[in-house]
């Protein structure tokens, strides 16, 4: 839905302006206000900027174009003047559009003209404001947000350094658990000392040990020489341990006894070392319920979560979506030696209300892509992909249309709406409806689904 503009109608036909009023309200949803002297238009400016005038060019003998223009120019930098009728002396404005029309245009040609500039006029005021909220943009080591969730979590991280307790990072994929973990360690009396990350996912049982805690010459085939684990690298530091729910069951027993008694020992070696480090681990594993169906340890879980901290999904906190994307925005211009200025309010809204299955990570990843396709102005709503674009035409169902229907009909239209309201995301679909991820899966092979 376009933008509402505040219109200013200066004419001394009194049915004239009545006419004008009505018709911008009742088809355009304009609210006008209409007076009948340059005094009164003037004192109106003031109390209330416009973003369109509609001025005849005479009012009472007095030239009211240079006046109106000098004021709106310094209150109502967006505004647009409309004249009606060729001034005396056409002023030229720094910063308001000024257009002049003949002064017996109809009241529908009248009206359109109208509109039309209103709209603009509206779309670049929205537009700056939105760029002067989002001219700076709060950063806690790398972490950007307002929303009461971040102030939490930023709460939470400044705690987690004073302490010395192992931290749990909860959330899904792409939510900037790296970043929180980088923020403890950052402000933690361990900064000076090595920050370490071990993907946990993807390296197997052999692999990850020798990864973590090293290995001596000879231990296995390959191992040509001595190796330092990450452990010992990060000694008197920290070490983050990503998508630790994904650690295969013998390596988090030999986990779990290095947590507690702070000694590890190399793959091949009997020597046992002593390490001083501070670990962090995260993951997007519901570990309860892993605990539950026996694929992760309870010992471990409770010891790793002596300092909790849960980072929402992105669609959680649509509030820091925009300080968000102005963020990544200027890092794209930095990174790729482009100038995009910001975002039109239309395109913004599209983004605040797309569901963003990726998180943070999809987000930035969007905007250097759109950024670098743009290169020297600002993001329109048509730049954005269309998954996004169409995310605000999204056509609920209503319940009165669904009355009467089959319920495994009714089902079928629900699951088909959240797959499209997720992006595809199966995962995030079956969240929203509460159901299992098998259980979903199961429904779109039923019905056929894509």
């Amino acid at each position: 839905m376009p933008p509402t503009a505040f219109i200013l109608i200066l004419t001394a036909d009194e049915e004239k302006g009545r006419r004008l009023r009505d018709q911008l309200r009742e088809h355009h949803a304009h609210p006008s206000v209409v007076v009948d002297s340059l005094e009164r238009a003037l004192d109106s400016i003031r109390q209330r900027t416009p973003d369109v005038v509609v001025a005849e060019a005479r009012i009472d003998g007095k030239e009211t174009a240079k006046p109106l223009a000098d004021l709106l120019d310094r209150l109502a930098r967006d505004a647009t003047l409309l004249v009606l009728g060729e001034p005396a002396v056409r002023p030229t404005p720094q910063r308001i559009d000024l257009e002049v029309l003949r002064p017996d245009s109809s009241d529908e040609s009248l009206v359109h003209k109208i509109s039309s500039v209103a709209g603009s006029a509206a779309a670049r005021r929205d537009d700056r404001l939105l760029q002067q909220s989002l001219a700076e943009v709060p950063a806690f080591e790398g972490i950007v947000g307002q929303t009461p969730q971040i102030r939490r979590i930023i709460e939470r991280i400044r705690k987690a350094a004073r302490n010395k307790l192992t931290v749990l990072i909860l959330g899904e994929t792409g939510t900037g658990k790296d970043l929180i973990a980088e923020a403890i360690h950052k402000q933690s009396d361990r900064s000076r000392r090595a920050l370490k990350s071990v993907n946990c996912a993807g390296l197997n049982e052999n692999l990850l040990e020798s990864e973590l805690f090293g290995h001596v010459k000879g231990a296995f085939t390959g191992a040509v020489s001595d190796r330092k684990g990450y452990f010992v690298a990060a000694d008197g530091g920290t070490l983050f341990l990503d998508e630790v729910g994904d650690m295969p069951m013998t390596m988090q027993a030999k986990l779990l006894r290095v947590l507690e008694r702070r000694e590890i020992t190399p793959v091949g070696s009997t020597e046992v070392q002593r390490v001083d480090v501070r670990v962090i681990a995260a993951t997007n594993t519901d570990l309860r319920q892993a605990v539950e169906e026996k694929r992760f340890r309870e010992d471990l879980y409770y010891r790793l979560k002596q300092w909790e901290i849960n980072v929402p999904p992105l669609r959680e906190r649509q509030q820091d979506i925009p300080l968000l994307a102005m963020h990544f925005l200027k890092r794209a211009n930095e990174t790729h030696g482009v100038n995009v200025p910001g975002f039109s309010a239309d395109a913004m809204a599209h983004l605040v209300h797309h569901y963003w299955p990726g998180n943070v990570r999809e987000l930035a990843n969007l905007i250097e892509a759109v950024a670098v396709e743009v290169e020297n102005r600002r993001i329109e709503t048509d730049d954005l992909p269309e998954a996004i674009r169409g995310r605000l035409d999204i056509v609920p169902v209503s319940a009165g249309s669904m009355v009467g229907l089959p319920l495994a009909q009714i089902e079928r239209i629900m699951i088909e709406r959240t797959l499209e309201t997720t992006g595809g995301n199966r995962e995030a679909a079956a969240k929203m409806l509460g159901i299992g991820t098998r259980t979903l899966y199961r429904k779109i092979k039923e019905y056929d689904l894509p």
